[in-house]
């Protein structure tokens, strides 16, 4: 028996492959099904199911794809509603594979219509539980992501009690050595305190995990729901994708518009550079938003710009170009390109340079944007006097910012108010706006 965890930092997910005997089960896939056709071919395994353990909000899965590329069975919750061809996999159910079962375990909680699959090895031992966004590392699965989304809606109160009752009544009872694999490590918006751990066990959870610990219901529902992260405005848009199938990977990305020749902008358009933010700062578009190809790069993209939004996509090269096309299906977002491009020639508008040295002594002189997440911002303002307003609530907010005096924007450590200043500066123009960006730390 294999069992292979496929990891992607960009948005914290893991996904799996199981193999036994020539046939191989994927749980959660990405959205690129490439790498579990070649693993599959490594092994010379025939793909024969997948498993999805919710509809997910945060990346697109390529479920559907996998089905009709290789004939696989799709397996999810009754509960899911799902618009495309499956089998239910719900408590009693298992997948026979030769010599060894995965059995569902409903675990409402993340969502309604969330699973985790038991694995069971071929002497009958339960040896690893697939948790999907019910258990993590350090961690249970927000419940707050269901609201307005998905086949069946709940408060995320209702959620939270769902979820204490599917730790204490389903996955605690596993015995201790039982391997952990959840859908996601540190740094995804699933959850609001993961730890590194990308696997873990029963027993350390029960040690360890602060949501696994002795309390009541009530007290439970409070914590839970407490300090969650924000929430992208692409989540809700994945949940029904997801519910309903992705297009096929390739096609979808193959059909974007990469025009050869120059373009003109439409009116009022949203254009997305992604080039390192000095090229940026150098000659950009004017109005343009600088979010920088990285890591985290997608969940940005998704929090900024809204599902329904199209967009322009600006890149320094042909190669950093398919690269970042292909981070942007990830979410499902390929579709609202209007166009990808590389630098455009009229791409002149320079960033204004601060006076770092006018600031320190006349901060008073600036209206200073914070654009930190709310709980970086609830455990402290780096500057008294600045305006809050996180990075995905600034589009809808800037009309909160004075124009009366110049603008200086900070976060953590320079990515996100590199993107706050275009959006900043496409709505003033009366006043120069400037980016601390990485200067911030002389302040923290």
């Amino acid at each position: 028996m294999i069992v292979h965890q496929f990891y992607d930092k960009g948005l914290a997910h893991a996904s799996y492959a199981i193999i036994r005997t020539g046939r191989m089960i994927v749980i959660d896939p990405a959205r690129n099904p490439q790498p579990y056709y070649d693993f599959a071919a490594l092994h010379h395994a025939d793909i024969t199911g997948v498993i999805e353990t919710h509809p997910h909000a945060d990346f697109v899965s390529s479920h559907l794809e996998i089905h009709q590329t290789t004939g696989a069975v799709i397996y999810v919750s009754k509960l899911a509603g799902a618009a495309y061809p499956h089998e239910t996999f719900d408590d009693g159910d298992f997948i026979q594979l030769n010599d060894i079962k995965l059995k569902a375990i409903n675990t409402p909680g993340h969502s309604p219509d969330s699973i985790c699959v038991l694995l069971e090895d071929e002497t009958g031992r339960h040896c690893a539980v697939f948790t999907g966004d019910t258990l993590f590392a350090g961690d249970v699965g927000r419940p707050d992501l269901r609201e307005n989304a998905g086949n069946i809606t709940a408060k995320k109160e209702e959620l939270a009690r769902q979820m204490y009752h599917s730790t204490r009544d389903k996955l605690m009872v596993l015995p201790a050595d039982v391997t952990v694999y959840p859908a996601h490590g540190p740094g995804s918006l699933c959850g609001k305190s993961m730890s590194p751990d990308l696997q873990t066990t029963i027993g350390k959870e029960l040690r360890d995990n602060y949501a696994l610990q002795l309390m009541n219901e009530l007290d439970f529902v409070k914590v839970l729901t407490a300090d969650q992260p924000f929430m992208p405005k692409y989540f809700g848009y994945d949940v029904e994708m997801n519910k309903n199938g992705a297009p096929n990977f390739e096609e979808s990305i193959g059909m974007v518009n990469r025009p050869s020749a120059g373009i003109i902008f439409e009116k009022d358009a949203l254009i997305i550079d992604t080039r390192i933010k000095e090229a940026y700062r150098n000659g950009h578009v004017n109005h343009s938003i600088n979010l920088q190809d990285g890591e985290k790069f997608e969940t940005w993209l998704g929090s900024v710009i809204g599902p329904d939004e199209p967009f322009y996509l600006i890149a320094a090269t042909d190669e950093e170009l398919e690269i970042i096309i292909k981070k942007t299906a990830k979410i499902g977002y390929e579709q609202n390109i209007t166009a990808a491009i590389l630098t455009p020639v009229n791409a002149t508008e320079r960033s204004p340079n601060i006076d770092y040295a006018d600031f320190k002594a006349h901060t008073n002189h600036y209206t200073i944007i914070d654009v930190r997440n709310w709980a970086e911002i609830k455990s402290g303002k780096i500057f008294s006097n600045s305006l809050t307003i996180p990075l995905p609530e600034l589009r809808e907010r800037v009309g909160e910012i004075p124009a009366d005096k110049p603008i200086i924007v900070h976060c953590a450590a320079g990515y996100r108010s590199a993107a706050a200043v275009g959006i900043i500066a496409s709505a003033i123009n009366n006043v120069p706006v400037y980016d601390l960006s990485d200067a911030i730390n002389e302040w923290k």
